[in-house]
Parts: structure tokens; sequence; C-alpha cells
């Protein structure tokens, strides 16, 4: 039981590098793809909010509201999403390094639905390879209210995050 606990918690890799599987700690989910294409056409995709319903593997995000084009440290979003209901949720940007790195995190809007639930982080990580640009996705709960909320979603996830690398490839491809 300690053994499979410690390999967990250490990155592993699945298949080559395309569409492949990272699985790291209990708190995240990653996944990662190969994408024929420059990171910075990536990034700019990934970095403009408006584009996040075309990008979205889940289905659940609708539409931006009060959204910048272009996503920089510090910049807040919102977000309508459905999920069997209809709600929304407001990020702000908490990591940026413009054609490398972006994350944000994501709670409800009002300080009630925050004491309670929020504080995913997702997070974009783009590195030039051979190929084109590898794009890590990872959804990080560390700092979610109640983990055991959604800790059962990492599976379902874990498909989601793997649609949505698709998708981005699909619409840098086109």
């Amino acid at each position: 039981m300690r053994d499979r606990r410690a390999r967990r918690r250490r990155t592993a890799v699945a298949g080559s590098g395309y569409g492949a599987a990272v699985a790291t700690t209990s708190d995240t989910e990653t996944v990662e793809r190969v994408i024929p294409a420059p990171p910075e056409k990536i990034f700019d995709l990934i970095a403009d909010p408006r584009r996040h319903p075309d990008i979205d593997g889940s289905g659940s995000v609708k539409a931006a509201k009060d959204s910048p084009e272009r996503l920089s440290l510090g910049a807040k979003f919102g977000m309508d999403m459905k999920m069997g209901l209809p709600y929304s949720m407001i990020s702000e940007v908490i990591e940026f390094e413009d054609g490398r790195r972006i994350a944000w995190q994501s709670r409800p809007p009002g300080s009630f639905g925050s004491r309670f639930s929020g504080g995913r982080i997702w997070r974009y990580e783009l590195e030039p390879v051979t190929d084109g640009t590898r794009v890590r996705e990872t959804w990080d709960i560390s700092q979610e209210k109640i983990k055991a909320l959604v800790r059962p979603a990492r599976k379902k996830t874990h498909k989601a995050m793997d649609a949505t690398l698709a998708r981005i490839e699909a619409l840098v491809s086109a």
C-alpha cells in the first residue's frame, strides 16, 4: 500500500507524449499532448477566455462574461457554466509566463459560495519540442475548500482534459 501511494505521488508518463497521461499527486490530475503547432499560437488560444467554450472538453463551459480579450497575471474573468444546472464561476489568473505557462483559480461568485466551494486551479504549461509543443494541462484541487466534494470527479475530469487538448490541437491545426 505504501509503495502504491509513493508511485502515485511520482510523475508517471504513459505513452510517447502524444495523448499521454501524467499522474502526479492525489490533489492533481495532469494530461499532456504534443501538438504540432508553435507555443505562441496555442497560448494565444488558451489566453483568450472568450475561446474557452471552444476548447472545453467537458461541455460545461458555456460563455465568457466580463472577460478581457487576453488574460494576464491578475486578470479576472467570468464563465457561465452548466453541469446539470446552470451556474457561474469567477477566475483569477495566478500564474503567467507569456507563451509558456498560465494558471487560473476558479471560485463561485459572492462570499457565500466562496466560503464553501471553489479554489481549484487550471494550469497549462507549454514546452517547445521537436514535433511542435508539449501542452500539459493540470487540474489542481490542493486549494479546494472541500476536496472530498470534487475528488470523485477525477476520472471524468481526466477524460475531459484529454478532450480539451484534442480540441486545442484541432483549432490550432485548422
